[in-house]
């Protein structure tokens, strides 16, 4: 039988980074409340969390760059809400925020968990932060935690 790996769901003894967007702020807060309350159920160290705000979805890929680079945490988890609107603004931003962060997490080899909502109305984005849609930052954060466990298992040798 081949040897499995696979992340747990436990973040003691990790480090993380929430990246959250000011922009469509009743939306994201709610987004990191979430975020913070799987860490919390799921044992990390509130001290070891640290939270950055930028503007929008589209600074959320320089920060994660930026942060990455220190090799300060041990996942990266990333927040925010783009609702479509009538022009292909909604387009441009949404792309570009899911290209960047993937972009990230492969060249810098730190988990970026992808929490950035994009819906076509705000009803679509207040259900899925924290309504009948469950959280998906509470969803990115349990990401998270199982990639950055994955990664230590993997980087000690496995």
């Amino acid at each position: 039988m081949p040897k499995t790996f696979e992340g747990r769901l436990s973040a003691a003894g990790l480090r993380f980074a929430i990246i959250v967007s000011r922009f469509n702020s009743f939306v994201t807060e709610r987004l990191l409340a979430g975020a913070l309350d799987a860490l919390a159920r799921s044992g990390a160290d509130m001290e070891q969390v640290q939270t950055v705000k930028v503007p929008g979805s589209w600074e959320i890929p320089l920060v994660a760059a930026e942060l990455a680079r220190q090799k300060r945490h041990d996942a990266i988890i990333c927040l925010s809400a783009v609702v479509r609107g009538d022009t292909p603004h909604f387009d441009y931003v949404a792309g570009q925020a899911a290209s960047g962060i993937a972009k990230v997490s492969a060249e810098s080899g730190v988990p970026v968990a992808f929490g950035v909502l994009t819906t076509n109305t705000f009803e679509q984005a207040i259900d899925r932060a924290g309504g009948k849609s469950g959280n998906k930052g509470f969803d990115a954060a349990m990401t998270a935690i199982e990639m950055a466990d994955l990664m230590r298992t993997l980087r000690q040798g496995a």
